[in-house]
C-alpha cells in the first residue's frame, strides 16, 4: 500500500473520532440543558409503556420509555428510572391491560420478583369465588373477564310445595367477573364456553354462592354494570309464571307492583246463583156495577136523561 494512502486513511480515522467526540459532547449538553429546563419548568421523567401490555405480560426495558411529566401532577406509584422499576435480577408483571404512553404505576404492576396473581386484583374486603356453570348458564361463552353479571339460582321451593316443582330467584346482582375458567384475560372477541366462573364478591356473598351450589343450579345473566341497573324488587318465578302475560312482557320499570309468586293468594270470590222466583200476580178489586134505570124527560125541544134506582149488591 502506498504511503499516501496510509496517511489519508489515518487522517480520515482521526477526523471521524473527532466528529464522534464533538457530536457526543453536543448531544450530552443538549440532554443536560433539556433536563435542566424541565426541572426549571417543574417537569420530571417517568416510565410509560412503549407497547400495549396485557394482563400477565412481563415488563422489560424494551417495553418502557421515559417521558416528561408535570411534577405537580405526578401520579402516585410512578417510576423515575429503570433501576427503580426493574431492580437487577427481579421482574414485574402487568396486573391489568396498559395502553401505550400510559404511566406505569405500582398499583398496575406486581411487586419486585412476583408473578401475576388474581389475588392482587381484588379490592380490599373482597373475595374471589368460583362457581360451576355450563354452556347455557354461562351465556354461551359471551361472558368475559371484567364483565358484570347477575347470578340466578334454580331450586326446589323451601316449603316443598308441589312434587318436582322448581322456582328461580336472583341470588346476587351487579357482580364482576374476574376469570372464565382459568383465563383472567379478555378473549379476542370469540366466545369461549367454560365450566367455571370466578366472581368478585363480598365474604357473605361467597357463602351464598357455596350454599346455592348445594341447593340448586346457578346461572349467569349478562347485564350492564352499575347499581342503578339493579332490580329493586326481586320476584320469585315458579311454574305458574311460565305463561305469557301482558305485564310480563313490559320492561321492569313499567311493570306494576305484583305480589310475590310464592305468597298465598286470596281465595276467589264465591258467586251464589239462586233460582228465579215466579212473577207475583196482583189482583185488584173490580168496582161494583151500579144497577140503575134511565128515564128521558122532554120539555119542548129539550130532552134530558135521568138515572133512577139503586146499586147492585
Amino acid at each position: 500500500m502506498k504511503r499516501q494512502t496510509l496517511i489519508a486513511l489515518g487522517v480520515a480515522i482521526v477526523l471521524g473520532l473527532i466528529a464522534v467526540l464533538i457530536a457526543n459532547t453536543y448531544l450530552s449538553g443538549r440532554e443536560r440543558q433539556m433536563a435542566a429546563g424541565q426541572a426549571e419548568a417543574g417537569m420530571v421523567r417517568i416510565a410509560v409503556a412503549s407497547v400495549p401490555l396485557a394482563f400477565g405480560t412481563d415488563v422489560s426495558p424494551d417495553k418502557v420509555k421515559f417521558v416528561p411529566y408535570p411534577a405537580a401532577s405526578l401520579p402516585p406509584g410512578s417510576f423515575r428510572s429503570v433501576q427503580e422499576l426493574l431492580p437487577e435480577g427481579k421482574r414485574r408483571v402487568a396486573l391489568r391491560p396498559i395502553l401505550v404512553n400510559q404511566p406505569l404505576l405500582a398499583a398496575d404492576l406486581t411487586g419486585e420478583g412476583q408473578g401475576a396473581s388474581i389475588a392482587a386484583l381484588l379490592p380490599d374486603g373482597m373475595r374471589a369465588a368460583t362457581v360451576r356453570i355450563n354452556d347455557v348458564s354461562g351465556v354461551a361463552g359471551f361472558v368475559k373477564p371484567n364483565d358484570t353479571v347477575d347470578v340466578l339460582i334454580t331450586r326446589t321451593p323451601i316449603n316443598g310445595a308441589g312434587s318436582g316443582a322448581q322456582v328461580t330467584d336472583v341470588l346476587l346482582q351487579n357482580v364482576r367477573v374476574i376469570a372464565m375458567g382459568s383465563d383472567a384475560v379478555g378473549a379476542n372477541g370469540q366466545p369461549s364456553p367454560t365450566n367455571s366462573t370466578t366472581l368478585e364478591v363480598t365474604p357473605l356473598d361467597a357463602q351464598k354462592l357455596v350454599l346455592g351450589q348445594q341447593l340448586g343450579q346457578l346461572s349467569l345473566a349478562l347485564r350492564k354494570p352499575g347499581e342503578e341497573q339493579n332490580i329493586p324488587k326481586i320476584e320469585t318465578v315458579s311454574l305458574n309464571d311460565l305463561r305469557y302475560s301482558y305485564y310480563g312482557s313490559l320492561p321492569p320499570g313499567a311493570r306494576p307492583p305484583m305480589a310475590n309468586a310464592t305468597a298465598p293468594r286470596a281465595p276467589a270470590p264465591v258467586v251464589r246463583v239462586s233460582r228465579p222466583r215466579p212473577p207475583v200476580v196482583v189482583r185488584r178489586p173490580v168496582p161494583a156495577v151500579r144497577d140503575t134505570s134511565t128515564i128521558s124527560v122532554t120539555r119542548g125541544t129539550d130532552t134530558k136523561d135521568y138515572e133512577v134506582g139503586g146499586y147492585a149488591q
